[in-house]
C-alpha cells in the first residue's frame, strides 16, 4: 500500500491480485532469492505507461492462465509460451502480449537468446502473434505440454452512463479540467472493479483447456 501511495498511484492498485513465480534465469544469476519474482498491477502500468482495462484484463489473463497451467505450484517464467490469437499490429494485441510477456517472461524474436553455449533459460521465440486459438491467447507449458487458451470479455464491467459524454469531450480534447478530473476517476474505478471487485469472476476472465497440433 505505501510504495502505490508513494509512487502517486490509485491505492487499489496494491489491492489487486500479485503474480509470484520463480525465475530460473534469475536464480541461475543470483538476481533474486530461489528465483522468486513477484508482479503486481503496479509492475505493468510502470511497463504500459498507463492504466486501462485491456492492461487490466491483460493482466488478469496472464494470472488465471498461469494457475490454470500449474495450479498450486509456483509457475516458472521462461517456461511457458504464449500465442496471442491476434496479429502484432491488430486492435490492443501489442498492449496484451506487453503485459502477459513481463509475467511469463515469453519473448519474440527479440527475446534473450540463453545463456552460454548451451543456450541456457532462453526465452525467445516463446511468443507468437496470430496463432489459431479459440480465445484471446493460448499458453503451454514447455515442461508438461499441458495447454489452456484464455478468454477475457470487458464488458461484464461497463462504464457508467455518466461516462459517455465525458469520454467524447476528453478524446475531442473539449473537456475542462473539472470535467478531465472526472473523466480520470471514472476511467480508474472501470479498473478498479475488474482487479479488486471482479478478479475472480468467471465471466470477466476464464479458460478452457487447449489441445493444440503441435
Amino acid at each position: 500500500m505505501t510504495e502505490a501511495r508513494d509512487q502517486g498511484f490509485p491505492e487499489f492498485y496494491a489491492r489487486a491480485p500479485v503474480i509470484t513465480l520463480r525465475d530460473p534465469l534469475a536464480q541461475f544469476l543470483g538476481a533474486a532469492k530461489d528465483g522468486l519474482i513477484q508482479y503486481s498491477y503496479t509492475d505493468v502500468v510502470r511497463l504500459s505507461g498507463h492504466s486501462c482495462p485491456t492492461v487490466a484484463g491483460a493482466y488478469l489473463m496472464a494470472l488465471h492462465g498461469l494457475r490454470a497451467l500449474y495450479g498450486d505450484e509456483t509457475p516458472v517464467r521462461g517456461d511457458v509460451e504464449v500465442f496471442m490469437h491476434g496479429a502484432p499490429g491488430s486492435g490492443v494485441t501489442g498492449v496484451i502480449s506487453s503485459v502477459v510477456q513481463l509475467v511469463t517472461g515469453a519473448a519474440g524474436e527479440t527475446g534473450f537468446p540463453g545463456a552460454g553455449s548451451l543456450g541456457l533459460f532462453a526465452r525467445k521465440n516463446l511468443l507468437a502473434f496470430g496463432a489459431d486459438v479459440d480465445g484471446v491467447l493460448g499458453m503451454r507449458r514447455r515442461d508438461t505440454g499441458k495447454a489452456v487458451t484464455v478468454h477475457h470479455d470487458s464488458a461484464i464491467v461497463p462504464w457508467p452512463e455518466e461516462m459517455r459524454p465525458l469520454v467524447a469531450k476528453a478524446f475531442s480534447e473539449q473537456a475542462n479540467s473539472t470535467e478531465l478530473e472526472r473523466f480520470g476517476q471514472l476511467w480508474q474505478e472501470r479498473v478498479r472493479r475488474m482487479l479488486v471487485d471482479h478478479a475472480d469472476n468467471p465471466a470477466l476472465v476464464w479458460v478452457s483447456d487447449w489441445h493444440p497440433a503441435r
